[in-house]
């Protein structure tokens, strides 16, 4: 499969969202059991805040070029891994960034193992953190893996993980993969929570709908996603479509 479709280029440069945001797509990984590991494009999200402060979501790799830019837009203060599947590359910029703070979501230290070694802080609360001013944060519990979902006021801007996956068909080469993404239900224009990412949220049903209930009443304009293709519009409508599957249960 020529894995180079599924990204977005250009890669590991910050291209502009809205005011004070960005986003930096990144290369392909794979994830899944062994021999049927599915490619994943990448996608870190940027915020700056006042004092040129950065807040970096989900970081993808950091090469000198993109630290270049990144110096231009201000000074990483915050590292973010939203879920326990999303740490890999966070060790690169710890390295980088010295002075950064990091910030965990719960499970990624027992996921990460020796990849990880440096300690960061629990994100384990909606607030009580030295962004909260301007970034809403909201613990999403699930059974196997808790995403924390992050909300820009100024720009309207929602990220998301893993809690929604778009993945556009054109841009696969195999039926294989076509087949696992519908059946998934993560294909765009309907992408949606992953079916055993679902599967996570069978005991909490009420705390995730309680969850998609606020991220609606944020508002968001838009919805950034990691893996796949994102919403620069709508994204209130798109929240209800694509979590039509709990709010209805």
């Amino acid at each position: 499969m020529h894995e180079a479709r599924l990204t977005y280029p250009p890669l590991n440069t910050p291209k502009p969202v809205a005011d004070d945001v960005w986003i930096v797509d990144g290369p392909v990984i794979r994830f899944g059991p062994r021999g049927l590991r599915m490619p994943f494009p990448t996608r870190a999200t940027i915020f700056r805040l006042a004092g040129d402060r950065l807040f970096v979501h989900s970081p993808t790799p950091l090469d000198d070029a993109l630290k270049a830019e990144i110096a231009r837009l201000g000074r990483p203060c915050w590292i973010v891994g939203p879920n326990r599947l999303h740490y890999w590359w966070i060790p690169d910029w710890h390295d980088a960034y010295p002075e950064a703070h990091i910030y965990l979501a719960p499970g990624i230290k027992q996921q990460a193992g020796a990849r990880l070694a440096c300690d960061g802080e629990l994100l384990d609360r909606q607030s009580g953190y030295p962004w909260d001013e301007m970034i809403a944060t909201l613990p999403v519990a699930g059974r196997y893996m808790t995403e924390v979902v992050f909300f820009h006021r100024p720009s309207r801007t929602l990220v998301l993980t893993d809690l929604i996956e778009n993945f556009e068909a054109d841009r696969i080469d195999t039926l294989l993969m076509r087949v696992l993404v519908w059946a998934g239900n993560v294909r765009d224009p309907d992408g949606s929570t992953p079916r055993d990412m679902r599967l996570s949220f069978a005991q909490n049903k009420a705390g995730l709908k309680a969850a998609v209930a606020r991220m609606i009443d944020w508002n968001p304009e838009r919805i950034i996603l990691a893996h796949g293709r994102w919403y620069d519009r709508d994204g209130s409508a798109e929240l209800r479509r694509a979590f039509r599957w709990i709010l209805k249960s």
